[in-house]
């Protein structure tokens, strides 16, 4: 007889402030329902929400609870270097001791973020932000949005470009372009 499928509940936690999403995490746990995964959506702080252990005490029980992933747009461009992040991420979580260069590789993405979702500027050019990296690479034409209104900040391309130059191990422009032609043939 086959294994039942386990369907878990997702819950996307983003409030940008390590306080709301410590608020968040025990009042998930505090619900009594274990079949909710967690995900993080702080790009501000996708590392540390990865690595950390979330420690609840529930009805007299101490439980601990981890994000067992992201739903991040930055993770919209960067996906391979992202899906190893997690990876390492996951990993660290297991370990006795996280590696200092992961915290150091959190640090490069939150910079990175800041610059592709525009912060600087409430975040107004955030998709022409994901989309300058996407046809950068080659993967789109042109940065167009639906809303023609919707574009590139001032100053936005330069810190692009800044954090491009900064962290390139963070972008994974040599996988892309092995791979372009292929994905790109109609």
């Amino acid at each position: 007889m086959p294994e039942p499928i386990v369907a878990f509940n997702r819950v996307k936690i983003a409030p940008f402030d390590r306080y709301r999403t410590l608020d968040a995490v025990r009042g998930i746990a505090e619900s009594g329902r274990d079949d909710i995964a967690l995900y993080t959506g702080n790009d501000d702080n996708i590392v540390n929400d990865l690595v950390s252990a979330f420690p609840v005490t529930v009805g007299g029980e101490r439980k601990v609870r981890t994000f067992d992933g992201g739903l991040l747009g930055q993770w919209a461009v960067w996906t391979r270097t992202a899906v190893e992040l997690l990876a390492r991420c996951k990993a660290a979580r297991a370990a006795p001791a996280v590696d200092a260069l992961l915290l150091r590789a959190g640090s490069e993405l939150t910079d990175a973020n800041a610059a592709i979702f525009d912060a600087a500027h409430a975040f107004a050019g955030c998709i022409p932000g994901i989309h300058e990296i996407l046809r950068r690479q080659g993967l789109l034409a042109g940065v167009w949005c639906l809303d023609t209104a919707e574009r590139l900040s001032p100053g936005q391309p330069a810190e692009i470009d800044r954090v491009c130059r900064s962290y390139p191990a963070l972008a994974d422009d040599e996988f892309v372009r092995g791979h372009l032609e292929s994905w790109m043939r109609p």
